[in-house]
């Protein structure tokens, strides 16, 4: 039995800000976009409680909140959201092909990847207990909300000395965990790190658990793996700054991407390596990471595949 292929104009792989924004954007283009949530409906930002910093909330909104407001209106100009998720790409047949949900064959003129990225974590029982209630992937999202408390950060990159120090401007004190006797940043940071003076760095730590009083985060059990000993440090919040993951493993060896996974752009634009295949948000962006730029990009995508068909529309009517 032959299976059905359905084709459409313009596909969106991935909700969240950028997908959702594209969706708004392509929707009123009339490109008809027809988007796969992923197994996560609204990314990364279904997993934060308080939003504080996105323009439009002068009183915040939860994470899940907003999303349900950005689905709503893609929905009210016509987007197709559907539950699926994309399991295998051909970004070498025209027009693009996905299978989506290992069955459903979808040809597209054009694709907008905003698949986001996945935070790292410890792995621990405690740390999810708590994430949202005192734990954190992103101090710029939340480090807000310990102004004047006691928090602890454990990473020993750039991103998790940048965000030490970030945290230091609002916080009363930083403890740094770094699980080696060294840091893993570059020298510039390092000495950032060293010159501020309310962040304290604890080498040789590594975190066993988050402690809480069932509401929130009251302290971080500690193990010096050099001389075994345990501790408890007293802390409100528990940032882990361990790296990103982007959910890009069904692209490789179709589009280019940097040494850890983050798709390629043509700079100035959402343009990926190959024709009509564009990426948005979080998949894209290693450096800014936030809900605004997400959604920002995701309007460039959708704005860059609107130009993109009607270039080529033009290159027909030339033809002909």
């Amino acid at each position: 039995m032959s299976q059905e292929i359905e084709h459409v104009q313009c596909l969106i792989i991935g909700s969240g800000p950028a997908g959702y924004t594209a969706a708004i954007y392509a929707a009123r283009a009339d490109l008809k976009p027809v988007m796969y949530t992923g197994m996560e409906p609204g990314g990364q930002l279904t997993q934060t409680t308080e939003v504080d910093n996105f323009p439009g909330y002068p009183s915040g909104i939860t994470g899940p909140e907003m999303m349900e407001d950005l689905r709503k209106q893609a929905e009210r100009f016509g987007t197709d959201i559907r539950f699926g998720y994309v399991s295998e790409v051909d970004f070498l047949s025209v027009p693009r092909k996905v299978i989506v949900d290992d069955i459903k064959t979808i040809t597209a003129d054009t694709v907008i990847i905003s698949t986001g990225a996945t935070a790292k974590w410890l792995g621990l029982p405690s740390e999810q207990k708590y994430n949202g209630f005192g734990v954190s992937a992103c101090a710029v999202c939340d480090g807000f909300f310990f102004k004047g408390q006691d928090v602890a950060i454990v990473g020993a990159g750039d991103t998790a000395a940048e965000e030490a120090t970030y945290l230091a401007k609002l916080c009363r004190k930083v403890y740094m965990l770094v699980r080696r006797d060294e840091f893993r940043a570059s020298k510039a940071m390092v000495h950032r790190v060293m010159n501020t003076p309310n962040i304290e760095v604890i080498y040789n730590t590594e975190t066993q658990e988050i402690i809480g009083n069932g509401k929130n985060v009251t302290a971080v059990r500690v193990l010096n793996n050099q001389t075994n000993e345990e501790s408890d440090i007293p802390v409100e919040g528990f940032f882990v700054a361990i790296g990103h993951k982007p959910n890009t493993d069904i692209f490789k060896g179709w589009l280019d991407m940097d040494e850890t996974g983050y798709l390629k752009t043509i700079p100035g634009s959402t343009k990926t390596n190959v024709e009509g295949v564009f990426a948005a948000g979080d998949v894209q962006d290693h450096y800014y990471r936030q809900a605004v730029t997400a959604a920002g990009s995701g309007c460039m995508a959708a704005l860059d595949a609107e130009r993109y068909l009607a270039a080529k529309e033009d290159e027909v009517k030339m033809v002909s």
